[in-house]
């Protein structure tokens, strides 16, 4: 293998949760090749909404590939509050990122999207031609405009230099390393920290916040890192790819509750306080262009088991987790 051939892949937003999937996928999974080498870094190796501090941390790796997941990032509640913040410092982080790997000759970046991005008043499920079709929710547009417009950047960028930046699309991910934050966290981590506290203080009532009723598609971090390290060495795409579990397996908040109680052996009474608001009722997503593009032996891990999995990580990491 020449020097010319070595893939040196950057990937921002590597401490959170799926950059942590994708370090273990690649490092204790087997699936990283000969010719790559993975860097991971955080908020911690720079400040990504700092062009100058963007500009010093390629120059310190020299990445010929980038795996853009770095983002001011949050639940419902979290973005409802704080649309224009998360509207400013994303758009900063994404422009400096992507101008920066022009710059340096990065061949190809993909970055991270979010089915939240979608239009509100739309047909399902949706399909990664409707990503401009009208406005996302109103609780968190910041977040989703800023979303949009890497898409919109990574088609400038193709049209005037031929770079391949593309974008994944991924519906709501879980896992090991997640934010447990219960004012900043998504629904799962959140629910997960909730219940377990409950547990601790010796309750009997695990409280959710809206009627229960919102459909969701989940994602097992660990499957999204195996799609991402597909997506890099196979699509060759700038138009965006939605990575999502089937539609089959969407399910309620409700049932997702049960899941985690399950899993915790709660055997207390589940509430739901019906006074918070619920969100978007649906984004259900089609991943038909992914399964034509994936190996037909590709299967996701089993809702029951990736919810145990990550039910058991917070109870042994819960003290160091990020709360």
């Amino acid at each position: 293998m020449s020097d010319g051939d070595k893939l040196v892949i950057l990937v921002t937003g590597g401490t959170g949760l799926v950059g942590k999937a994708i370090k273990t996928v690649v490092e204790e999974h087997g699936e990283r090749q000969d010719n790559e080498q993975w860097i991971f870094v955080g908020s911690r190796d720079a400040d990504l909404s700092d062009l100058e501090q963007t500009k010093k941390l390629f120059d310190k790796y020299h990445p010929t590939h980038v795996i853009h997941l770095a983002a001011m990032v949050g639940g419902l509640f979290h973005n409802m509050s704080n649309n224009l913040d998360f509207f400013r410092i994303n758009m900063k982080i994404n422009d400096n990122v992507l101008e920066t790997s022009y710059q340096t000759g990065v061949k190809k970046v993909i970055s991270c999207l979010s089915t939240c991005i979608f239009p509100d008043k739309t047909t399902y499920p949706i399909d990664e031609t409707m990503i401009h079709n009208g406005p996302p929710h109103s609780s968190n547009f910041g977040y989703s405009y800023a979303k949009r417009m890497l898409d919109v950047s990574n088609h400038a960028y193709y049209e005037k230099y031929g770079k391949i930046f593309t974008s994944v699309v991924p519906c709501n991910v879980f896992g090991p390393y997640d934010n447990f934050n219960l004012h900043s966290s998504h629904v799962i981590p959140g629910l997960i920290r909730k219940l377990h506290d409950v547990i601790m203080s010796g309750g009997g009532v695990f409280t959710v916040l809206g009627s229960g009723k919102p459909l969701r598609q989940f994602i097992y971090s660990i499957d999204l890192a195996r799609l991402i390290i597909f997506v890099l060495r196979e699509y060759n795409s700038v138009e965006p790819i939605i990575l999502s579990v089937d539609e089959k397996d969407e399910v309620s908040i409700a049932e997702l509750a049960t899941r985690i109680s399950e899993a915790f052996e709660f055997k207390g009474e589940i509430k739901f306080d019906t006074s918070a608001a619920d969100g978007q009722y649906k984004k259900t997503a089609s991943n038909k262009k992914l399964r034509s593009l994936l190996p037909t032996d590709f299967k996701f891990t089993p809702f029951n088991i990736a919810i145990t999995n990550s039910v058991d990580w917070y109870k042994s990491n819960y003290k160091t987790a990020r709360l």
